[in-house]
């Protein structure tokens, strides 16, 4: 089952676009991460209490995953959600945050000091190739300045979100540390949510259905796996899979809503995913 982590946490992330896009469309960005994180800590909350789990941490321990989660919950997904709802385009939003390997294997160096082989920066060069052949060509003229700088912000915030992880927090129980992870984000939110924006929320079919898939799917899934695959491997060969993310969102997207896939899509998937495989794969 283990071994199926990278390809769950893959569909799982990308999915994530595909259902921010809608969430959007019926709320304000902070406020329906607000809810989210306030239903994702209460989740956590209960299954700590049912499992036993460690709940009381140390300051330092609280401190800790409390940080890690503002930059995953609130920066990163604050970044992409702002990013969509500015009009920034779901695929452009992909393409500049998927830039998170490429930092993430510069920075891992000295700051985790994790060795980087010329194989791992074949295969980061070749996903990144990829990804970008796949989304590239379908990045419109205008780009919102608002948009671009909120999906920076994401880009920067995930990255760290990612060394810190690898770096601080392996020693916290993984339910322990998505409990205050979540808890912090949704306190951070819940102030940017009543500081920056007028909030509303339409609980549409759509948005009901989108919001639970990431509460579910996304939040008690897919960051559940990040978690453990930075914990148990190397921050840089875990950073690499987030390439394949914009290529299956893209497919996806045909998949589900009906966009076009061109033979261009095609190639750029498999290179990004020779890539992965390149960057990721055991050494002998």
């Amino acid at each position: 089952m283990v071994r199926l982590f990278p390809l769950l946490f893959i569909i799982l992330w990308a999915s994530a676009f595909i259902t921010s896009k809608a969430i959007v469309e019926d709320s304000t960005p902070f406020a329906a991460l607000s809810l989210r994180f306030g239903l994702v800590s209460l989740g956590f909350f209960l299954f700590c209490i049912f499992s036993n789990s460690k709940i009381i941490l140390t300051f330092n321990d609280f401190l800790r995953a409390s940080i890690i989660g503002i930059c995953f919950h609130s920066l990163y997904l604050g970044g992409v959600f702002y990013a969509i709802s500015e009009d920034l385009s779901v695929g452009t939003t992909a393409i500049i945050v998927s830039l998170q390997p490429i930092l993430t294997a510069i920075f891992a160096g000295p700051f985790l000091k994790e060795i980087v082989t010329w194989k791992q920066w074949a295969g980061i060069v070749l996903g990144f190739m990829g990804t970008l052949l796949v989304i590239g060509l379908d990045i419109g003229d205008t780009i919102p300045i608002t948009g671009l700088i909120a999906s920076l912000i994401g880009l920067i915030a995930i990255t760290s979100g990612t060394l810190l992880q690898r770096k601080i927090g392996g020693n916290i129980p993984l339910a322990t540390s998505n409990l205050y992870q979540a808890f912090s984000a949704f306190i951070f939110l819940i102030i940017i949510t009543f500081l920056f924006e007028k909030s509303f929320i339409n609980f549409s079919t759509s948005f009901i259905l989108s919001m639970s898939w990431q509460i579910i799917f996304v939040s008690f899934g897919a960051f559940t796996i990040l978690q453990f695959l930075i914990n148990t491997g190397t921050a840089s060969k875990t950073a690499t899979l987030f390439f394949l993310v914009p290529p299956v969102s893209v497919v996806m997207a045909w998949l589900f809503l009906n966009e076009k896939m061109t033979i261009i899509d095609v190639i750029g998937l498999i290179i990004a995913t020779l890539g992965v495989y390149i960057a990721t794969r055991k050494q002998s």
